[in-house]
């Protein structure tokens, strides 16, 4: 399970630091991919075949599922760990996302998230994050 907010800097090159608390979930090679929001998602192997298996098993004939699938797999990309603990992002995912320099690397249960610095806090400022919403919505799930 992956949780917590770490602040990091893509280099030059643009290569990220993967917080050591992640690394060990992820393991030494990973996925990485456009996520939602303007972030990227990063999955460990075990968990992209689990979620590789639920996408399989929704009908292809729907318009929505075929341009999810899409969006999700042509943004993929397999990451390796360096010596360093660091990760190439390629420059097609640096720029979907916006990652420029300073990022934050977030936790969120199965996945791991890249985000812009300056998109994370609007994102964190804005009604999107609001307690009270999100509690309400989570009722309305049963949670």
């Amino acid at each position: 399970m992956f949780y917590g907010e770490y602040q990091h800097t893509v280099d030059t090159k643009g290569r990220v630091i993967v917080p050591a608390k992640f690394r060990e979930g992820l393991g030494e090679k990973f996925i990485l991919t456009k996520g939602l929001d303007n972030c990227l998602f990063a999955y460990s192997s075990e968990e992209w075949t689990n979620l590789e298996t639920k996408l399989k098993s929704l009908p292809f004939t729907d318009k929505d599922v075929r341009a999810f699938v899409r969006f999700f797999f042509a943004g993929a990309t397999e990451c390796e760990v360096d010596k360093q603990g660091r990760i190439l992002i390629p420059q097609n995912l640096r720029e979907y996302s916006g990652l420029d320099k300073e990022i934050y690397v977030i936790g969120v249960s199965t996945r791991v998230e890249i985000w812009d610095k300056d998109k994370w806090e609007n994102y964190n400022n804005d009604d999107n994050m609001g307690a009270d919403k999100i509690a309400e919505k989570m009722a309305m799930l049963g949670i």
